[in-house]
């Protein structure tokens, strides 16, 4: 197993709470989560791409992402495996 796959298998294992997450978003991404809430969604977690942070979050069935410069895709083109 090479070094990156074990450290993703080791983040896994210990998933970070939802502050940790809030404090790895951008200003702009806080933002646009803020607004986001009124309408129910909520952070699920956040990625770190070669962009920046990426936050995915839902309402209920529906996943968004928010980009790191605030804009929100409220149609993105991503598969969540089950937890």
């Amino acid at each position: 197993m090479n070094q990156v796959a074990h450290e993703i298998n080791e983040r896994r294992d210990s998933p970070l709470s939802n502050e940790q997450h809030w404090e790895n978003l951008t200003a702009d991404q806080k933002v646009a989560l803020y607004d986001l809430n009124r309408f129910g969604y909520r952070l699920r977690f956040v990625r770190q791409t070669l962009k920046g942070p990426l936050a995915i979050v839902s309402q209920q069935d529906d996943i968004a992402v928010i980009h790191p410069d605030g804009e929100v895709d409220l149609r993105p083109k991503i598969t969540l495996r089950p937890h």
